[in-house]
């Protein structure tokens, strides 16, 4: 029997092998019903080269809730931020299975505009 947390499971699995076969650096998106977390991962899936969420304190400070599309937007900047620091400028996005609506599509707007290409 399948439920919603197993089918976005089985299409993460899939989006995942797709952006492994690239060999391309990917920026993968956990959420919560209280946050949201990005991570910017290397291409051969072993080292996380930069990380936002709405956890960290510049974050909290800024936001009233985390798990809402305005925490999301402002983590979907951070990352964008670091990532262009950390010398990354083009990613996969890798949405953990997650329909690219809402804070999803949140995120990785305000990736985009920050300098982020995927």
């Amino acid at each position: 029997m399948l439920n919603k947390n197993k089918s976005r499971q089985r299409r993460a699995l899939k989006t995942r092998a797709r952006i492994a076969d690239q060999k391309a650096v990917r920026l993968a998106v956990h959420r919560t019903n209280l946050h949201i977390y990005a991570q910017v991962i290397s291409a051969d899936g072993g080292t996380v080269l930069a990380s936002a969420s709405t956890l960290e304190a510049e974050v909290r400070n800024s936001i009233a809730h985390g798990g809402n599309a305005a925490a999301a937007a402002v983590v979907g900047k951070r990352i964008a931020e670091k990532a262009k620091s950390a010398g990354i400028t083009a990613v996969a996005f890798d949405r953990s299975g997650n329909k690219y609506h809402g804070r999803i599509k949140a995120l990785a707007e305000a990736a985009r505009e920050n300098g982020l290409q995927f």
